[in-house]
């Protein structure tokens, strides 16, 4: 997206034009964004598979069986949509800064060439909100797949636990060792979610399973 912006640079530019070729993009990425989605869903399941059924020998046959006929096939594909829309986002989005940019410009009396190396900055500014899409995306898919299996097999909540450094966020440090209802993700930071969830979350559910002490 960069390298398209980059397409219309010039003191003067075509802002119409510039943010129909990103309207254009939005539609042409979505088939990439499906293959990319659909791989890193496939690769988060795997892994939270595994970790559920190295559990599961602990905890006997039976339970092993039910988290294997969890219903995560459904959650998968929502998920699948979901990151699909937030990719197709990104070009829309960038058109919208574009205009908005324009449109400031105009009415604070900017000069051309002014308004023009801001937008220039769009392929930077898309790329980091990229970024946080990737870190967000992968946390929110392993939060899901685990809500899923813990439920199916009569989970109610789940314990918080963070990452235990000093990058961890104040509130949700404070949220580390509580019980977290499935069904009541707490607010933080005026975002609602469950650990690993929330935007830049690197904490983790540790599910409590029925006959658990926790």
């Amino acid at each position: 997206m960069g390298d398209l912006v980059s397409g219309f640079a010039g003191e003067f530019i075509d802002v119409d034009a510039l943010s129909h070729a990103l309207d254009r993009y939005a539609q042409i990425l979505e088939p990439w964004a499906r293959a990319v989605s659909g791989r890193m869903i496939a690769e988060v399941a795997a892994r939270d598979e595994k970790a559920w059924m190295q559990a599961a020998r602990q905890m006997g046959m039976s339970l092993k069986s039910e988290i294997a006929d969890a219903p995560t096939g459904a959650r998968m594909r929502e998920l699948l949509e979901e990151q699909v829309r937030l990719i197709k986002s990104l070009p829309t989005e960038a058109a919208e800064r574009v205009h908005k940019l324009t449109l400031e410009g105009i009415t604070k009396g900017l000069r051309a060439s002014e308004i023009s190396a801001e937008i220039m900055r769009t392929g930077e500014v898309t790329k980091s909100r990229a970024d946080l899409i990737a870190r967000t995306e992968v946390g929110r898919t392993s939060a899901a797949l685990t809500q899923a299996r813990a439920e199916h097999v009569g989970s109610v909540g789940y314990v918080w636990v963070t990452a235990g450094d000093s990058d961890v966020r104040p509130s949700h440090k404070a949220m580390s060792g509580k019980f977290v209802a499935w069904n009541d993700p707490p607010t933080l930071d005026g975002m609602q979610g469950h650990a690993g969830a929330l935007p830049n979350c690197r904490c983790f559910c540790r599910p409590v399973l029925p006959g658990d002490d926790d």
